[in-house]
């Protein structure tokens, strides 16, 4: 049974917002559950990166019994949205989730909090998961949460296709834009 947190559709809002066509073809069906503490997203509503510079404290979707799970985050503007030269930045991708046990996945890109630079507005950042056909052997490169390197410019489309992963079943997005925490993001970064 899935749970529906609260009355809206991920079609109409990822539309409004332009995640479809710039990130994925079609709004999926389901709706991801993300807290980050007692902030919530709700299909486009604003965060700080201050609020999200963890990892979620809640993560929820429906989920098949034996089934594994792709969770991926990405900022879709940067580094604006008006010239988003390095579409998408992965944020975070997790393979081999039994279930929604997300902490129990094999983390290809390690958590990196929303990081927009100062004056370049509202970055969308999206979440989305992918039921898997089987469980996934990767030859892609893991990337540890203090670099930015081979974060830019990946397509999930990509990714979905090479793994075999059809559309996502679930998603969810938030914007944030630049605060006093992001420098303190990118001092623990490195290229």
């Amino acid at each position: 049974m899935q749970r529906d947190p609260y009355p809206i559709s991920t079609l109409k809002t990822m539309e409004e917002h332009g995640v479809v066509p710039d990130v994925i073809d079609a709004a999926p069906q389901g709706i991801l559950e993300i807290k980050f503490g007692n902030h919530e997203l709700k299909m486009g509503n604003i965060l700080t990166p201050t609020q999200v510079q963890n990892k979620p404290t809640h993560i929820f979707y429906v989920a098949e019994s034996g089934a594994f799970y792709t969770l991926y985050m990405t900022d879709l503007d940067v580094p604006s949205r008006k010239e988003p030269k390095c579409r998408e930045c992965n944020h975070w991708l997790i393979i081999n989730i039994p279930g929604n046990e997300v902490s129990k996945g094999d983390v290809l890109s390690d958590y990196i909090g929303s990081g927009p630079l100062q004056g370049t507005g509202l970055h969308r950042y999206v979440y989305l998961v992918y039921k898997q056909q089987n469980k996934i052997t990767s030859d892609e490169p893991k990337l540890e949460n203090n670099s930015l390197e081979k974060r830019s410019n990946f397509k999930i489309k990509n990714f979905a296709k090479k793994y075999n992963l059809g559309e996502p079943i679930a998603g969810n997005f938030y914007q944030a834009e630049w605060d006093d925490y992001v420098p303190k993001l990118y001092e623990n970064l490195r290229n």
